[in-house]
């Protein structure tokens, strides 16, 4: 079965996340991505441990499926010339070193353009590869902070990042997108482009309508944990066993939550019929709504909810998550088989497509574990390979 990307070979110079989670998607999707890699050192992610499993780094076990790895000594004169020789039949190349790191190692767009017109080249950095904060370093907490998710994430005294790597996986869905479409324009127009892709401005354009907003009357959102500046109730609460999230986004649901509930005396209580004044007067109804709902046991609040439609749900543990039967029915996760990692499970392409479903070709590679097998396809011996691992070039 042919899947999408099918047909497209990428050049993963990238290590850590933002990259190597773009790059696996369009590998789950088809595309032939070698990953190159240190010799010996390899990429950081493989030593981020804990947590690991059977001394494999889950970090890099999680983000790097579908893709046959090599080990490349990028300082070498010979390191250098293999990776153009990878590049005149790729379609993709990819790297998030520092700016310019690649056109000091001879590797920027402006040389491997004239190696391969069609090429697709895509830089990822934390700041881009512009403006006055282009040489800085980016980590996905950096940029949480810097590019303003965490002023609005957490209770009102106390900021706090996500709980996963959200600036840098979120890049990386840009970036395959971003190439994906990249590719489409080749078959337009025959040549490649660059592609500057930067975890500052992904986060700043999933802050969405707040900047917006921000424009429209000069203020932004401050914390305020669970809650919702323009809606209520809107947020967390806790329930006498554990949390529960209730969501009533219009006065609709708001009247259903109370009939629901049998909650007759809010109902007809003029301060809360309109959700304008339900946010004026946010503190006393969630006073009265976070007593109530202490009462009661969570599993019974979104019985009583779902029944007359209002939405509403658990916040649950990963461990609930994953056992959930509709996350199950979904397959969600998938079992990938490894050398060293019996029942390896990873989360699959969240995506379910009719005609060509994805599947795992690869595991995540060994360090250099492609190596040979890479090198002898584009033309080099079994002697010359030898010479190279003699000098660690490979």
């Amino acid at each position: 079965m042919n899947l999408p990307m099918q047909g497209f070979k990428v050049l993963d110079l990238s290590r850590t996340l933002a990259g190597p989670y773009g790059t696996m998607m369009l590998a789950d999707m088809g595309a032939e991505v070698i990953k190159v890699e240190q010799p010996l050192v390899g990429d950081e992610s493989r030593r981020f441990t804990p947590p690991s499993w059977n001394g494999e780094s889950v970090y890099y076990l999680a983000a790097n499926r579908n893709k046959r790895g090599i080990t490349l000594d990028l300082k070498s004169e010979e390191g250098i010339k293999i990776v153009k020789q990878l590049v005149k039949d790729a379609d993709v190349f990819v790297e998030n070193f520092r700016t310019g790191t690649m056109e000091k190692l001879g590797l920027g767009y402006d040389i491997l353009k004239e190696i391969n017109p069609r090429i697709i080249y895509c830089s990822i950095s934390g700041f881009g590869r512009t403006g006055p904060e282009k040489n800085r370093a980016g980590y996905d907490l950096v940029m949480q902070g810097f590019a303003g998710l965490m002023s609005i994430t957490g209770e009102t005294d106390k900021p706090v990042k996500a709980g996963m790597s959200i600036a840098d996986l979120s890049t990386g869905m840009f970036a395959a997108f971003s190439i994906s479409s990249a590719l489409h324009g080749v078959k337009q127009t025959g040549k490649g482009q660059y592609l500057d892709v930067s975890l500052l401005d992904g986060q700043v354009a999933l802050l969405n309508h707040m900047v917006t907003g921000f424009y429209a009357t000069g203020s932004y959102p401050e914390r305020m944990g669970t809650a919702h500046t323009s809606l209520v109730p809107y947020q967390g609460f806790k329930a006498s066993d554990k949390d529960v999230i209730i969501a009533v986004a219009n006065d609709g649901l708001w009247k259903k939550l109370c009939i629901g509930l049998e909650w007759n005396d809010l109902l007809e209580n003029e301060k809360y019929k309109l959700n304008i004044d339900r946010v004026k007067y946010r503190e006393e109804l969630v006073t009265i709504l976070s007593e109530r709902f202490s009462q009661m046991k969570c599993e019974d609040i979104i019985e009583m909810l779902e029944r007359v439609g209002v939405p509403c749900g658990p916040i649950q543990t990963i461990e609930e998550v994953l056992t959930h039967p509709q996350v199950q029915a979904r397959e969600a996760m998938i079992e990938v088989n490894h050398p060293n990692v019996p029942n390896l499970k990873v989360p699959a392409f969240p995506v379910k497509f009719s005609e060509t479903p994805t599947s795992v070709r690869y595991h995540p590679p060994l360090l250099g574990e492609h190596t040979e097998e890479v090198l002898l396809e584009i033309g080099y011996d079994q002697e010359t390979i030898k010479q190279l691992k003699s000098k660690n070039i490979i």
